[in-house]
């Protein structure tokens, strides 16, 4: 059978080795992150643990639907809410839309659970795709690679004129998460509030409904125009998001317990695409959020599935 490199250890990635794996493929997956996960990011604060990352998701297809199922069977995942509030200008309102799930122990934990019994590199950054009779990955020659990571990330590691390199070409937007939590919640309860017509902020999540621990943690995440502002120093986000946190959420007045900012450099594609993968006649594909008609964590399920099997197709 054949040898793949799959190039980040997000969802995207995970469930493109899982079908090649499963059909009897030989599979690598090499990640610079200490663990799997990619942006479905935590982050740990004495026995609890915060989305920093992706904030939920929502399950439309049958193939994502069964894969959630389990989750749900085995208390992995849950329903959070099917209504947030859109914020605009001072005046607030619901909005009704699909059920989005949660996990009780972070989104992390439902990439490390599809990630189980493969193998996967962690702290281990490549860097350089080259394409040849076959495909290398730092020199090592491979049967197909599958980049698995927003197009920047993936540009990177291939060469220019390459069909990979001018397929990677949606530029992506940063995002700040600012995560504060104070002693005690004393603000009205809202799963999630979508900010507009606010130069700072986009949205905010209760990690405490969320969880379902009622926790008094909130997760602010920022507009792109302010992330390019504190990209070198994620830190000094702190202060204007935090003001502007107050304009939408009646938080306490006092100084929170606990603050931090996420710098997330590539944190959302900034178009759409109609097809769900790139795969070329070099042996390289690509695969994420960025693939399909709209960004989520199940279009990059949905993805990378995709390519794992265009893949095994191509390998047989």
């Amino acid at each position: 059978m054949a040898d793949v490199v799959v190039v980040g250890a997000g969802v995207s990635g995970v469930a493109c080795a899982r079908e090649l794996e499963a059909a009897g493929h030989t599979v690598v997956l090499r990640d610079t992150g200490r663990r799997p996960g990619g942006r479905m990011a935590l982050r740990r604060y004495g026995d609890r643990v915060v989305d920093i990352g992706a904030s939920y998701f929502t399950v439309r297809g049958d193939a994502f639907a069964a894969v959630v199922d389990d989750w749900e069977r085995r208390g992995l995942a849950r329903p959070w809410t099917d209504t947030f509030t859109a914020w605009s200008d001072g005046e607030r309102e619901p909005k009704p839309g699909p059920v989005r799930w949660s996990a009780p122990h972070g989104l992390r934990s439902l990439v490390q659970d599809l990630a189980e019994g493969l193998d996967i590199r962690s702290a281990d950054p490549v860097e350089h795709v080259t394409v040849g009779e076959r495909p290398s990955v730092d020199g090592q020659q491979t049967d197909a690679v599958a980049l698995a990571m927003p197009d920047p990330q993936a540009r990177r590691l291939v060469a220019p004129g390459t069909a990979a390199h001018d397929a990677l070409d949606d530029p992506y937007e940063p995002a700040l998460a600012l995560t504060v939590g104070w002693e005690r919640r004393t603000w009205p309860e809202e799963d999630g509030v979508f900010v507009g017509d606010q130069p700072d902020l986009t949205w905010v999540a209760d990690d405490g409904l969320r969880r379902g621990d009622r926790a008094p943690v909130l997760v602010a995440h920022s507009t792109a125009e302010r992330a390019r502002r504190h990209l070198a120093d994620p830190a000094s986000a702190a202060d204007p998001m935090l003001a502007a946190l107050r304009e939408v959420v009646d938080v306490p007045g006092n100084e929170p317990s606990l603050v931090h900012v996420q710098r997330w450099t590539f944190a959302r594609p900034a178009q759409e695409r109609e097809a769900p993968f790139h795969l070329d006649d070099d042996g390289i594909g690509a695969c994420g959020d960025s693939w399909g008609p709209s960004s989520s964590v199940e279009a990059a399920f949905v993805s990378g599935r995709a390519l794992g099997r265009a893949l095994v197709e191509r390998l047989a």
